[in-house]
């Protein structure tokens, strides 16, 4: 079984993207210099707000979770776990992180990419304040990158004119 969910978002001037553990979106429609986790602004969603489908695939501690970071041409997947642990009670923020810790806006843990993992030129995209999207998969089985591009392909064909 899979879920899908998709997130959008706005760059920033400050999206650095340093951040070793955390990769964050956010609601807010400001981000200062500290921020070095967050690589997007003004999402249309938080935790909170992701479809119950996702989140009940998510809250299985067997559960895979996937995140597609999409900015025009260039593509990023992220990979990590679900957890019976989520609560998605944040309705601000959606957090990806390495470590096992969770806290309301964590959607997936054990990620094998935090910020500064991200393909460069996405967050070189993200500084001009260009918009993208995350979406985020939920999956009771593993899926291969060339499964989850098929999926978030098909999921927004993309005109050829």
């Amino acid at each position: 079984m899979i879920a899908i969910d998709k997130v959008k978002i706005k760059g920033h001037h400050n999206v650095r993207a340093f951040h070793k553990t955390t990769l964050e979106i956010t609601k807010d429609d400001y981000l200062t210099s500290r921020g070095d986790c967050i690589i997007g602004i003004l999402a249309n969603k938080g935790a909170r707000d992701l479809s119950e489908d996702l989140k009940k695939i998510a809250r299985n501690d067997k559960s895979f979770i996937y995140g597609v970071i999409r900015v025009k041409e260039f593509l990023d997947v992220v990979h990590g776990r679900g957890s019976s642990k989520f609560t998605f009670e944040n309705q601000n923020k959606i957090i990806f992180r390495k470590s096992t810790f969770i806290e309301g806006s964590t959607v997936m843990i054990n990620s094998d990419k935090a910020a500064r993992d991200i393909n460069r030129e996405i967050i070189d995209l993200l500084k001009t304040e260009i918009e993208g999207e995350i979406i985020i998969l939920a999956s009771d089985q593993p899926l291969e990158d060339k499964e989850i591009l098929r999926i978030v392909v098909n999921l927004n064909p993309r005109s050829s004119t």
